[in-house]
Parts: structure tokens; C-alpha cells; sequence
């Protein structure tokens, strides 16, 4: 069975959510049947497939934001949240 593509909100949407030193709130989930980002009471909601071991959600997290944004990975850095669900990400 083909995965189906992944839909983000505009890359515009999530900018606008970030505060003033460019840090966007994220709320994961890990093991997800289904792949997305969604934009929720200021917050983004990111769920991935992958499993929170050794770091592999974590970086499927920041390689779906930084598609969603249209950056490269490098251009993003996690300030807090490593081994939980609530994160928060810098825009570099």
C-alpha cells in the first residue's frame, strides 16, 4: 500500500505562529498511523511514524518541519524538549 502524501498548512501559517526571536511550539506524537503537521490554539501538532527511540523522532520532527517550511534541516535547531512530547524549535 503507497503512503499517502503528507498535507501541511502554508509555510506562511506556521511562520506566523512563531514568537518574536523566531521559536515555534511543538506538540508530538510519536508512532503515528498517519503522518501530518497541524496548527491547533497557537501550538503545532506534529506527528510522525517514527519511534522516540535513540533520537529517530526527534529528527523525522525536524525533517517534516523543515518540508513543511521549504529549509533545510540545518536552518532548524530544538532548544527544548528532546526526550519529550512537548518541544520547542528555533528558526535559524
Amino acid at each position: 500500500m503507497a503512503r499517502a502524501k503528507v498535507e501541511y498548512p502554508p509555510a506562511d501559517a506556521i511562520r506566523a505562529i512563531a514568537d518574536s526571536e523566531g521559536r515555534l511550539a511543538l506538540r508530538v506524537t510519536p508512532g503515528a498511523r498517519v503522518e501530518g503537521i497541524e496548527i491547533a490554539d497557537g501550538c503545532l501538532l506534529v506527528k510522525v511514524r517514527a519511534k522516540p527511540k535513540d533520537g529517530e523522532a526527534n529528527g523525522a520532527v525536524l525533517k517534516m518541519l523543515a518540508a513543511a517550511l521549504g529549509i533545510g534541516t540545518s536552518r532548524l535547531k530544538m532548544l527544548r524538549g528532546a526526550t519529550g512530547r512537548e518541544k520547542m524549535v528555533q528558526l535559524i
